[in-house]
């Protein structure tokens, strides 16, 4: 059976909304190589906080570069607030460990809804 948007589905949660992000990796040196990434993708829909703002979940790999890429798996903070009913969140973490190094990074991801 294909699956169809307009049919109703019952096991189907609430969509709530997503944000996309893009950015760099903080260089790391492994031996003479001093280098960083580029990463990209969508996070996970909203997660609600007990305090009224909510959250979400991101996962990405980085560029496949010099031989090598890392994994990249976070949570942002909370909403905020850039007026006209619009939020933006920022995260900060580190990617995963291969080649014997790992990155650090941090971004803000776009606005959600941007052409609304």
């Amino acid at each position: 059976m294909q699956y169809n948007d307009e049919q109703p589905h019952k096991s189907r949660l609430k969509q709530t909304h997503v944000h996309e992000f893009s950015s760099p990796t903080h260089l790391a040196v492994n031996g003479e190589l001093r280098h960083n990434h580029r990463f990209a993708g969508v996070t996970g829909e909203a997660v609600p906080l007990s305090y009224g703002s909510h959250k979400h979940a991101l996962m990405a790999n980085t560029d496949y570069f010099f031989n090598h890429f890392h994994g990249i798996n976070a949570e942002t903070g909370p909403a905020i607030d850039v007026g006209n009913g619009k939020h933006l969140h920022f995260v900060e973490s580190t990617s995963t460990i291969n080649f014997e190094h790992r990155h650090d990074f941090q971004f803000a991801t776009l606005i959600d809804n941007p052409s609304l």
